[in-house]
């Protein structure tokens, strides 16, 4: 007992001495010096207290009573005679008990997340389990039966093909790039009965060059494939089962005039396609140094270097198109991307066995196709600021995405925070987009990022060197081929200096022809070429991209080297100030290679052009304050940045126009101000009102709709003075319009709403009410229910209206955000309003974007 109570007495004597530097959470540490002072109490063996007497009984005889509970019917057993079969029985009944008892609850608890997490296990269930195809989630993509029906009947032939490619082209290759691979064979090549599936397909018909045609083919196999493969007797493998899935990109161009009518046929993956494999043979064992490279990363890694962008599969149809300007034209643009910060980021760290939560150390991970790279870790930080610049080469848009993901640094594994992924379409429309994400996949978070589109230009004038360590210019570079490399590096240095082959050469002229790749670099930016074997004339056929930040000092350096001792054969150094120089800035030639043989030489082309930062598109004020003042917006929670606006006169200010979506779109919006987007009658406001609403004469409100809050401020209802003195913004509204064609209905989503107006100091008690013009009646009224005491609400609510397309197109949808509980009760209740032309809007795509909310015809009160 003594061993028992000093125990007890040690935490004691620590919790009466804290370190002065430390600060603990109240909570538990008060519970902590409770049971100290309990301890202290009875710190020795005199002085025991009765509480703890009974409480170390009480643990004394639980602990006999459960003893007694297992080994009294082990006895009772033996005492009666009985047989040992009992006993097991009556384990065998606890331990079904216990685990029936155990699938009980796990229902009950799966049950009641499905009851608090309905939406998001329903959309995962349908996502994973259901697979369905692409053309059921998005309106846009088309279901293609009549071309699997082709794959299908062609699909024997085109096992024939593959059999002679494997065997012909595939396998001489394996077998030289690796002395353990000299006896790769496939022995049997058969690639079932299962045919590749198109599972949708998406044809553009907007932003694209009207030479060319662009499809996306979403493909999936999930064939019986069986291949069998002898590595080196009797080491053998193979591949029973194939599952492969990506969406493939097909570009048709040049659009010609005569027959093909197409000049050549471009295909590749966007995004790096998902692929698993059923090993037979030996494949589990990965004893064979050999087999050790045909994993799937590595299959997926060959894959990538021949389909996924930036690499592309060309096939030439006609003479005069130039394969190389097919396989790496120049990309679209340069994304500028700046890491700032994020908010309300979850705690994944927690002490005390999970009872006291901690923070996180969150860093940011940005994923461009093949390209990944890491911001720094801000320790012990929900709100970090990173304040990072990246720069991404962009050589698809739309299509190409921007996979953001956070992660909470751990020194086991890191926790995961959340993801957004972002269509560099979007930013291309928007040229730059300045706002804060939501995380996908957490509960809470935001990251905050402004994205930049660079436009590639040849006017040397627009050339602007920065000091902030921004690119100035992209230098892409074409390599094709080079012809009469040395062997290795003896060749050509004994040559040179005695104009004969050394012992060595002379013993090595029985190898093979040199293993070359060619490695690119501008100052600390290297880039490596694939592989080719065995040739004194490689063709390398791959284009690469660098980041030029002075043009005056920096310069290209090609090495080709060896790929087994990584000697080199052959150098050139080019200059870029040497590419301003030139013809379009672009250099297309053979170039003679330094160190290497006297007529060794590699062909390359060299396109250099200047970056130039996009400016955005003027965005109008729609409702300008008095005495043509700018109004300044609140800002966003703590956020660094502003939406910035430009004013109109009032001679050329429209009073019915309403607001179109802010540059903050979201899933494909386009968020350009076009002045076709502004809903207005055409009319001016006579001198008198300046600022007054006016609408058509269908939209004026009657007498059995009083409850709208379309009516002109002459009818005496005023704001609340905190509406009339407010000069910043009342906030936006986020919706989403389209039109379901099978069911022929306009369907409205009414997502969210973010910095609302406080109508009081716990926010706003706000809904929102909905009228398709020109019905303005009590049972034309549609409203949200009421979100209490926030100034973000989340509605999440959908509203359906039975009209066909053609006379959805001639409406007007008019949005009010109302607070339920104003100042007074005859008082306008409005928070903010818009007014959307439905003719303006593409309803069969379906458009999500965030819209300003006004009030206008407001006057401030003097």
């Amino acid at each position: 007992m003594r061993r028992r109570d000093a125990s007890l007495a040690e935490p004691a004597g620590r919790s009466d001495a804290p370190s002065s530097g430390d600060v603990y959470p109240s909570g538990p540490v008060e519970g902590a010096s409770d049971l100290g002072e309990r301890c202290s109490d009875h710190g020795s063996t005199d002085g025991l207290s009765s509480t703890a007497v009974n409480q170390m009984l009480m643990e004394f005889l639980t602990y006999f009573g459960k003893a007694l509970m297992v080994f009294y019917p082990v006895y009772l057993t033996g005492y009666l005679g009985l047989s040992i079969s009992w006993v097991l029985l009556c384990m065998m009944m606890i331990t079904w008990w216990k685990k029936n008892r155990q699938w009980k609850d796990v229902r009950i608890g799966t049950a009641i997340e499905f009851v608090d997490n309905e939406t998001t296990v329903i959309n995962k269930e349908l996502t994973k389990t259901l697979n369905m195809a692409t053309w059921v989630h998005f309106p846009d993509v088309e279901k293609v039966d009549w071309l699997n029906k082709v794959l299908e009947q062609a699909w024997p032939f085109f096992g024939m093909f593959m059999e002679k490619l494997l065997k012909e082209k595939i396998q001489p290759s394996i077998r030289l790039s690796s002395p353990a691979l000299k006896t790769f064979t496939f022995t049997k090549v058969h690639f079932g009965h299962i045919p590749l599936k198109i599972t949708g397909m998406k044809v553009y018909t907007y932003e694209v060059d009207k030479r060319e045609v662009i499809l996306d083919m979403n493909i999936c196999y999930d064939g019986d494939v069986d291949i069998d493969t002898e590595i080196k007797p009797p080491i053998t493998a193979g591949v029973k089962g194939l599952h492969f899935q990506g969406m493939l990109r097909v570009i048709l161009e040049p659009l010609i005039g005569q027959a093909p009518l197409v000049g050549g046929v471009t295909f590749f993956f966007i995004r790096r396609p998902t692929l698993q494999i059923n090993w037979t043979g030996m494949t589990n064992l990965l004893d064979s140094p050999a087999f050790s490279q045909l994993s799937e990363g590595t299959i997926m890694d060959i894959i990538a270097s021949l389909m996924v962008l930036p690499n592309r599969m060309c096939i030439p149809l006609i003479d005069q198109v130039k394969v190389d300007q097919m396989r790496f034209p120049l990309p679209r643009g340069v994304v500028r991307v700046h890491l700032l910060e994020a908010r309300d980021l979850m705690a994944k760290d927690t002490y005390m066995l999970g009872i006291v939560k901690g923070k996180s150390d969150p860093y940011a991970v940005l994923r461009v196709g093949n390209r990944q790279l890491k911001s720094k870790t801000i320790k012990e930080n929900l709100h970090p600021r990173w304040n990072e610049v990246y720069e991404f080469v962009i050589h698809e848009a739309p299509g190409q995405e921007l996979e953001v993901e956070l992660f909470d640094e751990d020194t086991d594994k890191d926790d995961f925070l959340g993801k957004y992924h972002l269509d560099f379409g979007e930013v291309k429309r928007e040229k730059e987009m300045d706002q804060w994400f939501p995380l996908d996949g957490v509960q809470s978070g935001e990251v905050h990022m402004k994205l930049q589109w660079l436009s590639l230009q040849t006017d040397q004038s627009l050339l602007m060197e920065t000091t902030e360590g921004y690119a100035c210019a992209m230098l892409t570079v074409y390599l094709d081929n080079a012809s009469n490399l040395p062997k290795d590096h003896s060749e050509f240095t004994h040559y040179q200096k005695h104009g004969k082959h050394s012992k060595e050469a002379r013993l090595t002229r029985r190898t093979a022809k040199p293993n070359s790749f060619v490695e690119l670099s501008i100052d600390e930016q290297v880039q490596k070429s694939k592989v080719v074997y065995a040739s004194k004339d490689p063709a390398w056929e791959e284009g690469f991209t660098f980041f030029v930040h002075s043009i005056k000092n920096q310069q290209l350096s090609v090495q080709v080297k060896e790929h087994d001792k990584k000697t080199v054969l052959g150098t050139i150094n080019l200059p870029l100030t040497r590419l301003l120089n030139a013809s379009d800035m672009v250099l297309d030639q053979r170039f003679l290679l330094e160190r290497s043989g006297t007529n060794s030489q590699i062909k390359m082309k060299a396109t250099l052009r200047v970056l130039t930062v996009e400016k955005p598109q003027p965005k109008f004020v729609l409702s300008p304050p008095p005495q043509g003042k700018q109004q300044t917006p609140q800002t966003n929670r703590g956020s660094s940045t502003s939406p910035t606006t430009s004013s109109l006169s009032p001679a050329s200010y429209a009073p019915g126009a309403s607001p179109g979506p802010t540059s903050k779109s979201t899933n494909g919006f386009n968020g350009e101000h076009d002045p076709s987007f502004l809903t207005s009658d055409g009319r001016r406001t006579a001198p008198a009102t300046p600022h007054m609403r006016r609408f058509d004469s269908h939209s004026l409100f009657s007498e059995n709709s009083i409850g709208s809050s379309r009516y002109d401020l002459s009818d005496g209802a005023h704001y609340p003075e905190a509406i009339m003195n407010h000069q910043g913004s009342f906030g936006e509204i986020q919706l989403t319009m389209r039109y379901a064609t099978l069911r022929n209905k306009l369907i409205i989503l009414i997502n969210s709403c973010r910095n609302l107006f406080p109508c009081n100091e716990n926010g706003s008690d706000s809904y929102v009410r909905l009228y398709l013009l020109p019905d303005q009646s009590w049972r034309h009224r549609m409203r949200t229910p009421v979100k209490k005491r926030t100034v973000n609400p989340i509605f999440n609510e959908k509203f359906e209206f039975d009209v066909s397309l053609e006379e959805a197109v001639t409406r007007k949808l008019d949005v009010a955000v109302k607070n339920n509980r104003m100042f007074h009760t005859r008082e306008r209740k409005e928070i903010g309003m818009v007014l959307i032309d439905l003719n303006q809007l593409d309803l069969v795509k379906g458009i999500t974007g965030w819209y300003e909310l006004t009030l206008p015809g407001l006057k401030k009160s003097n």
